[in-house]
């Protein structure tokens, strides 16, 4: 069953994303609210995947790459999906074994639950090729000791291919690749506490959702305007981010959208799909959305200069508090338009279950262009951005605050 994607030769790849995530074939039990669902393309990997080849595009799909085992009972109409997106894809295949497969139950207040029902093959750093360990960005979903193997793992190997001169040509030598840390659900405990704030300082973004953040220091969830809430974030930056302190936390909130702290700087977006006057909205799934949010976010760290970003740009240059924003980040800017590829990635997801519908046309000149649920990403990119500069004349204060 090997597809195209089992073919593609890294070597030459100038990879920009790797997720060290999972690939999972998902059961989802929607607690009567709608049939449950068998089969569906999931996991960690194929989500952040999703949203890391949105930002992307079809000009820049090679440089999206990840590894997905497969066992003697993978559907082949799911290794259709897979090659259709383009991405620089290690398909393992063995006979011997079950695909990774779990089940997820949802209940109220989008509260998940997750099992597995197969045994799940984790993804060692010492499973990435050279090409991918090179990577400019790296995502993981895991526990906080892990994450600091991980990160420990890619550090020291990068180091000596460099010494044994095995240094891909389009390489950055000596530029760290961007870590992004999604904290696994079952591990935010009280107990796990001092672990995480030790990853913390390892990586440029962690990133739990509101409910995890609470549950890590005590509370059912997190909200920004409570005292609590208000701490944990000032006790989190205090600790420190990233090996410099200049990291970022991003919490995800679901329907409320995301938070983005950093030292001195905090920024609130809205998510992408708002309910209309009569309350309806275009949401249908949330499974994988936040870990699409991720792989846009760490694609947007290196895609500044592509037309995504330009489109951000041309929207906002006569905006006040974005001019603001952009002054007050610096350096770091890239990561403000790289919240906002999130956020429209995000709202792709949670429009059907599993991933979104990828299709193509040409025009009278040969160029193809491609939508994903009839829609092309910078297009959508636009339309946030434009509501965006609204709300941003209307309540700056809601969204930006700078100390």
């Amino acid at each position: 069953m090997a597809g195209n994607s089992s073919n593609i030769s890294l070597s030459s790849n100038n990879v920009e994303f790797c997720t060290l995530g999972m690939f999972i074939l998902d059961d989802i039990d929607f607690d009567g609210s709608r049939p449950n669902v068998k089969n569906v393309l999931g996991g960690a990997a194929s989500f952040a995947v999703v949203g890391a080849r949105l930002v992307a595009g079809k000009e820049n799909s090679r440089s999206v790459s990840w590894i997905v085992d497969v066992g003697s009972d993978f559907p082949a109409a799911v290794l259709d999906v897979i090659n259709a997106w383009e991405t620089a894809c290690v398909i393992r295949k063995d006979d011997g074994r079950l695909t990774t497969r779990a089940w997820n139950g949802y209940g109220p207040n989008e509260k998940r639950d997750f099992k597995y029902l197969t045994p799940k093959l984790r993804l060692e750093p010492s499973m990435l090729s050279d090409a991918q360990v090179f990577s400019k960005t790296f995502h993981m979903v895991c526990s906080a000791e892990r994450c600091v193997f991980i990160v420990q793992s890619i550090l020291q190997r990068r180091e000596k291919l460099r010494r044994e001169g095995k240094t891909p040509a389009y390489s950055q030598n000596d530029k760290r690749p961007f870590f992004i840390w999604e904290p696994v659900p079952d591990l935010c405990t009280p107990e796990e506490q001092e672990k995480f704030f030790v990853a913390s300082r390892v990586v440029d973004v962690v990133s739990p959702n509101e409910l995890e953040l609470g549950m890590m220091f005590g509370q059912p969830g997190w909200h920004e305007e409570s005292k609590f809430g208000k701490d944990i974030v000032a006790q989190i930056l205090a600790s420190g981010i990233g090996p410099e302190s200049t990291g970022h936390l991003v919490i995800r909130a679901g329907k409320d959208g995301s938070y983005a702290f950093s030292r001195g700087r905090r920024l609130w977006l809205p998510a992408y799909h708002q309910p209309n006057t009569s309350g309806a909205t275009a949401v249908v799934d949330p499974t994988g959305a936040g870990n699409s949010f991720l792989g846009a976010l760490a694609q947007g760290m290196v895609s500044a200069e592509r037309n995504p970003a330009k489109t951000i740009g041309s929207i906002l240059t006569e905006s006040a508090i974005w001019k603001k924003a952009m002054e007050a980040w610096g350096e770091q800017a890239y990561v403000l338009s790289s919240l906002i590829f999130a956020t429209v990635a995000a709202g792709f997801v949670v429009e059907q279950i599993g991933v979104p519908h990828l299709s193509t046309s040409t025009d009278g000149t040969n160029h193809e262009s491609e939508f994903w649920n009839g829609t092309e990403f910078t297009e959508r990119v636009r339309l946030y951005t434009e509501r965006l500069y609204r709300t941003f004349e209307e309540t700056p204060q809601k969204h930006l605050q700078i100390d």
